[in-house]
């Protein structure tokens, strides 16, 4: 009979079953406990940051956190277990004259690189979570310039901790000279900030918008015929939703180069159209009318009293009365029904004062000759 400490000892394929059963019992309970200990660690990690986001629940936290922590924590398992294991992973993969890579160090290289995504992936989530609580606490002030100046330092952080995130992978597990990398690249800056001109003045073009503020988040903007509200700035382009509630980006280049207007920045919103009316309406009816739409459109809510209606021009097939009135900046469905409002009542003025709608007609006056058989054909 064998012992239990001989059973232990007992080496198959150059490992001891204990280092097998160390190697299962780390997976097992590693990979039971995933879900556990990775929830355990990240609200561990909230008690950190609990003074300075006392505006975020805790559970904000752990939901942006447990997916990088758990895989954290799978590859930091998958490690620990592996390294039990001694055979064949000191065996040579390939050999050099200068270097021998055995089994081992591809591994270590492996676990080192993912290791790096793992730690990344966890400061990229902090820093997630730190935007959510200055944009929060963006939301309490009056001025909307932090609002929009929030999400544009999150993403200049996350892509400058992305670039380290590379820098130090190719050191580390690639062996790779960063410093000569990096002078390098500085030779060669001058092809590639030629190749990237149109991103590079993009860029140029966002800081330009934060440095002048021609908008900010939430602002109406009208820039080449493109009429919506401001949502996002970002590196590249700035997002606009459109009235029809369509998402437009617009090139931060075109934002700075073109005709931008900035409609929240009006005080008032100018209305200008021409109503017809028929050809049999009386001057006194016209009077009437003219003088009743004015005092309506100087009267009506949030209009200002320099509004106007003059009888402008004799149409083709209508009398032509031009209106003109200014109307307070507001939510633009507050806005829309206080303009249909007036249209009601501009029409109900002139129905009430006898006249009407024109809409374009023709009149053919025909002349009879006499001959019966001229005004055939000419029927």
């Amino acid at each position: 009979m064998f012992s239990a400490d001989k059973i232990w000892d007992q080496v198959i394929w150059g490992n001891p079953v204990g280092n097998y059963v160390w190697f299962a019992g780390i997976l097992f309970f590693g990979l039971i406990l995933l879900r556990v200990i990775s929830r355990g660690l990240s609200q561990l990690l909230f008690k950190l940051f609990k003074r300075f986001s006392q505006e975020v629940r805790g559970e904000k936290f752990v939901e942006l956190m447990i997916k990088p922590v758990e895989f954290l924590v799978l590859v930091s398992t998958f490690y620990s277990a592996i390294n039990r294991l001694d055979y064949p992973l000191h065996e040579a993969m390939f050999s050099r004259k200068t270097f021998t890579v055995t089994y081992i160090d591809a591994i270590d290289k492996i676990f080192l690189f993912l290791m790096i995504i793992a730690f990344s992936w966890v400061i990229l989530r902090l820093i997630d979570f730190m935007a959510l609580v200055f944009a929060y606490r963006a939301s309490l002030t009056e001025s909307k310039s932090d609002d929009q100046l929030v999400p544009f330092i999150k993403e200049l952080v996350k892509i400058v901790t992305c670039i380290i995130s590379i820098f130090v992978a190719l050191g580390m597990v690639f062996e790779i000279n960063v410093l000569t990398l990096i002078t390098g690249l500085g030779i060669g800056g001058i092809a590639i900030a030629l190749a990237a001109k149109e991103s590079l003045e993009n860029l140029l073009g966002s800081f330009t918008i934060f440095l002048d503020k021609p908008f900010v988040v939430g602002d109406l903007v009208r820039v080449n015929g493109i009429e919506g509200t401001v949502e996002k700035v970002g590196f590249r382009s700035t997002q606009l939703r459109t009235v029809d509630k369509s998402l437009v980006t617009v090139p931060n280049k075109k934002m700075i180069d073109g005709v931008l207007e900035n409609m929240t920045l009006r005080n008032y919103r100018r209305l200008k159209f021409v109503i017809g009316l028929t050809y049999d309406t009386t001057e006194e009816q016209m009077k009437n009318i003219v003088r009743e739409i004015t005092e309506l459109v100087r009267t009506a809510p949030r209009c200002s009293s320099d509004g106007i209606a003059i009888f402008e021009e004799f149409g083709d097939s209508s009398l032509n009365i031009m209106v003109l009135y200014y109307m307070e900046m507001m939510e633009y469905n507050e806005y829309l029904k206080i303009r249909e409002q007036i249209n009601f009542r501009i029409a109900e003025i002139v129905r009430r004062n006898g006249s009407d709608f024109a809409f374009p007609t023709q009149t053919v006056v025909h002349q009879y000759s006499g001959n019966p058989n001229e005004d055939k054909e000419a029927l």
